[in-house]
């Protein structure tokens, strides 16, 4: 991939541009409560953009592109399912778990189960999202490699200090801040490209022979069982996520916070639509492209320069808030449910300090496995991820949140603990048939039934 010199300038200039809105939010954040939640004071649009910030990173674009090139249009599912999750979270989550004035969602467990259910809820739930910081890395250390022509561990060096001066010093705020100027250079950019992709089309004949055993055309790609199954596992790991839920703890109030879920999702639902063109097209027209550069391949062969740059620096700006949303969504949980107390932590200042630390530290842990993982598919660590962190949480959860009081702590804990094991275990050393999500949802199902207090008792 070749790159003028009008394409690095427009590309630095809107890196330059979005970063320095972020950096100039952070001048106002001087608590750990404004670093962690924006000081609650978040608007519809502010929750909006951390929410589509964060979740239109490297699996929404680089990865469609990236998969769209292997499978066709089932591409889209990912940031279709995403869209879908986030209208349920507006419809049944976000006016409950905003209306509780919490931080995290391990607190919320631990209001409810107790202080070691906030403990497992911690540890599982940053491994899980670790793995989604890790798909936005992959394509990230590709990209700034390529462009910089430098090998992958200085690329991922540089990563990690633009995604430092993304979320860094400003947390939530500029994270709302940045997220809504990216979205804006992502619809303008990247929609005019899957336009452009669209018109290059060939006919029908000619992704018949690109894509020869699969039903590129169609949505439900080779089953509606596994599509349905990937949009489950996608719902349920949103929903418990804690990235998506601090924003929505971050709003002005419940109402607040369930429309900015719902402007999330009609942000997010199209994106991966102009990916899936371009990813398509590549693979009719240029099948010989490392998968992981077709979106950027062809924003820079494909376009003007002067746009080409733009939407450049916007997919590189999607993959550093990306890898900056979900590294402050660990950051925030480790720090203030398990790392404050285990340090004895309670003076403002340091904990702010202790939070920053820890959201630096996720940051050069995502890249260094990106880097030694180098070639696998990004949309893969994004499923992955949503399995770990959905098995052993997302029952308790919406348990809490709909049913609160009515699961015996024991019962909730034994869920959480035993139903995670088992979709960790079932994820590596078994490589069962079925998706690990759904064994540990099954599991975790089977242990909360005995633990309901359907008449007040304690089981």
């Amino acid at each position: 991939m070749e790159l003028s010199s009008a394409h690095v300038g427009f590309m630095v200039l809107t890196i330059a541009l979005v970063m320095g809105a972020g950096l100039y939010a952070a001048r106002e954040v001087r608590s750990t409560d404004g670093y962690s939640l924006g000081g609650r004071s978040a608007s519809s649009a502010m929750v909006a953009g951390s929410i589509a910030g964060t979740v239109v990173g490297g699996g929404a674009t680089v990865g469609t592109a990236q998969m769209a090139f292997s499978v066709g249009l089932p591409a889209w599912w990912f940031t279709l399912g995403s869209g879908i999750a986030f209208i349920l979270m507006g419809l049944f989550y976000a006016k409950p778990l905003r209306q509780a004035g919490l931080t995290t969602i391990p607190e919320y467990l631990a209001m409810n189960y107790g202080k070691m259910a906030g403990t497992i809820a911690s540890v599982v739930s940053s491994a899980g999202i670790l793995f989604s910081a890790v798909a936005s890395g992959l394509p990230g250390i590709g990209i700034l490699s390529a462009v910089l022509g430098i090998g992958p561990w200085p690329a991922a060096m540089v990563l990690v200090a633009l995604v430092a001066l993304y979320t860094f010093f400003g947390g939530m705020k500029s994270a709302g801040v940045g997220g809504i100027l990216k979205m804006g250079v992502i619809w303008f950019s990247l929609f005019f490209a899957g336009i452009t992709a669209w018109q290059l089309l060939p006919p029908e004949p000619v992704f018949s022979e690109a894509f020869p055993v699969l039903p590129w055309q169609s949505l439900w790609g080779r089953g509606v069982s596994g599509a349905m199954a990937n949009l489950f596992s996608l719902i349920v790991g949103i929903l418990c996520t804690q990235t998506y839920i601090q924003a929505i703890f971050s709003a002005a109030a419940p109402r607040t916070a369930a429309v900015g879920a719902f402007m999330a999702a009609l942000i997010v639902i199209p994106v991966g639509l102009p990916s899936v063109a371009i990813g398509m097209y590549m693979r009719a027209a240029a099948p010989e492209t490392i998968p992981v550069l077709v979106l950027p391949v062809f924003l820079a062969e494909h376009l003007p320069a002067w746009l080409g740059g733009i939407a450049l620096g916007g997919i590189a700006l999607s993959l550093i808030s990306s890898i900056g949303g979900l590294s402050l969504g660990i950051g925030t949980m480790l720090s203030h449910d398990l790392l404050a107390r285990l340090m004895t932590v309670g003076e403002e200042g340091r904990m702010l300090l202790l939070n920053r630390g820890v959201v630096l530290g996720v940051m050069a842990a995502a890249c260094l496995i990106a880097i030694l993982n180098m070639d696998s598919q990004v949309l893969m660590w994004n499923y992955l991820s949503m399995a770990l962190r959905g098995a052993g949480v997302f029952l308790p959860l919406s348990a809490a949140v709909f049913l609160p009081g009515r699961i015996s702590p024991r019962w909730a804990l034994s869920s959480m603990a035993v139903s995670t094991a088992a979709a960790a275990l079932f994820s590596t050393a078994l490589a069962a048939p079925i998706d690990p999500l759904f064994i540990g949802l099954v599991i975790s199902a089977l242990l909360l039934v005995p633990g309901f207090r359907g008449n007040g008792r304690t089981v």
